[in-house]
């Protein structure tokens, strides 16, 4: 048994939320923050350089928190990765948990609760918030969507294809705005599009969809 304090990376682009956060895992006497960050590649640098046992992270922070959950989980030793947001998308949870997290805290969470959260992930136990449990449960069990014909899939046009190419690489509407000079919002109009040409419910759907079209 040892006394070592769990060390932790914070990384939100709200300054005064970051810090009470740290503030509230601090004074709890069972942490030690050894680095904050405000954007997705600045957590990455710094989970690298301090190799942390928790990474919180915010979804919604520039390079987004997915990106970065993505990139520390290639590391030989990756930390316990929690996602710390106020988003309740049911493929924000879903791509978080399928690329490694551990946890998914919403933003609301107390600070007691989040200091027994954490302390559990430390642990080696997993959680989701409960609003979202039922969500998750019920898209994990539902039937999975009939594969898409040729009919469909050709139905997309060339950009819809790249996009959705993209999509099923992992990519954030962002990220694939990036690689095509595109708006995220434009991103956002041509994925719904895809959506409803596919027959699928959400960007999951749609991504294991294009997997299987251009694995082949």
């Amino acid at each position: 048994m040892t006394d070592r304090k769990i060390r932790v990376v914070l990384a939100d682009d709200h300054p005064l939320f970051r810090d009470g956060v740290a503030r509230t895992l601090v004074e709890s006497d069972l942490f030690e923050v050894v680095g904050q960050a405000s954007t997705g590649r600045e957590a990455v640098a710094m989970i690298a350089a301090h190799k942390p046992d928790i990474a919180l992270l915010d979804i919604s922070m520039p390079d987004g928190g997915l990106w970065a959950l993505s990139q520390v989980m290639t590391s030989p030793e990756p930390p316990r990765v929690a996602m710390l947001t106020v988003s309740e998308e049911d493929d924000d949870v879903m791509q978080a948990l399928k690329a490694g997290a551990t946890g998914y805290l919403l933003k609301g969470v107390g600070a007691q609760e989040l200091v027994s959260v954490v302390s559990d992930l430390a642990a080696g136990r997993s959680y989701l918030a409960p609003s979202l449990a039922i969500k998750v449960l019920a898209a994990m069990n539902a039937p999975r969507a009939a594969p898409a014909d040729d009919d469909q899939l050709d139905g997309l046009t060339k950009r819809e294809e790249d996009i959705l190419r993209l999509v099923s690489e992992g990519k954030s509407n962002k990220e694939v705005g990036r690689a095509l000079d595109l708006q995220e919002k434009t991103v956002k109009h041509y994925m719904t599009t895809i959506l409803q040409k596919l027959q699928v419910r959400n960007r999951t759907e749609a991504a294991l969809l294009a997997r299987d079209r251009f694995g082949r």
